[in-house]
């Protein structure tokens, strides 16, 4: 967040951003003594950013264990109370066997299609299967296909942080092209529809500063190069060789 501007013109503090950091620090304080843990270091790391390494966090009461595998973080727990819901509870876990749960077939589907980069490729799959059914009539599997990817699609923005004028700018770009390939505007339509798509396709993912909650650049890039060539001149092609006037044959 950017400082204001005192009556001198000095920079100053961002309000905002201390208010924040202090009730951080307030939250990590309270949280360290409660446990017992090293609340001076606590602080130090909201504030500064500062980390330290597994054997110098233990000397410094930052952490309580090191162990270099499941099987010996249980053993070094074994006998140790803890509290839970008020209640206090002593460990017995010294020698118990880890099993590991692989994820079924469905989580992992449901953590492929979540992912914005393929929810944003769905979008456009079921925009663009739509299109063609449209100009196809009869197809029938074009107009599947993308129903199919739109559902899909409206199930994995449903649980992504997802900016609603962004899509909706994307879909006006996708419009704009087609207007272009129908409705010959000199290339204002296309242009405009280029630059809608891109801003819409940016803006698509609100909070991106989530790791794995970004759309690539490049993928955006090459996805609106591609969308623009095909929908403009492509279909710009198919339509005016189905006005073109017959040249052979019987005509009426």
């Amino acid at each position: 967040m950017g400082g204001g501007t005192d009556k001198d013109g000095k920079k100053t503090d961002d309000t905002m951003t201390k208010k924040v950091t202090n009730d951080a620090v307030a939250y990590i304080r309270g949280f360290a003594q409660m446990r017992g843990r090293n609340a001076e270091w606590a602080e130090q790391a909201v504030r500064e950013g500062v980390s330290l390494p597994a054997d110098e966090a233990l000397k410094k009461k930052v952490i309580d264990i090191v162990a270099p595998d499941v099987p010996a973080l249980l053993n070094a727990l074994e006998g140790r109370t803890v509290e839970a819901g008020g209640t206090k509870h002593t460990l017995h876990v010294g020698g118990a066997v880890a099993q590991e749960v692989q994820t079924d077939w469905r989580t992992r589907f449901l953590a492929v299609v979540t992912n914005p980069a393929v929810a944003y490729l769905l979008i456009l799959l079921g925009v663009y299967g739509l299109l063609f059914e449209f100009m196809n009539p009869g197809l029938v599997m074009p107009g599947v296909v993308g129903v199919i990817a739109l559902l899909i699609a409206a199930y994995a923005l449903h649980l992504l942080p997802v900016n609603y004028a962004g899509l909706a700018l994307i879909f006006l770009g996708i419009g704009f092209m087609v207007a272009e390939a129908f409705l010959p505007a000199y290339g204002s339509l296309g242009i405009g529809g280029v630059i809608a798509f891109v801003l819409g396709s940016i803006m698509l993912i609100e909070d991106t500063s989530l790791p794995g909650f970004e759309i690539p650049l490049a993928l955006i890039a090459g996805v609106a190069a591609a969308s623009a060539g095909f929908l403009i001149f492509v279909v710009g092609m198919l339509v005016k060789s189905r006005r073109r006037a017959v040249v052979s044959g019987a005509s009426r």
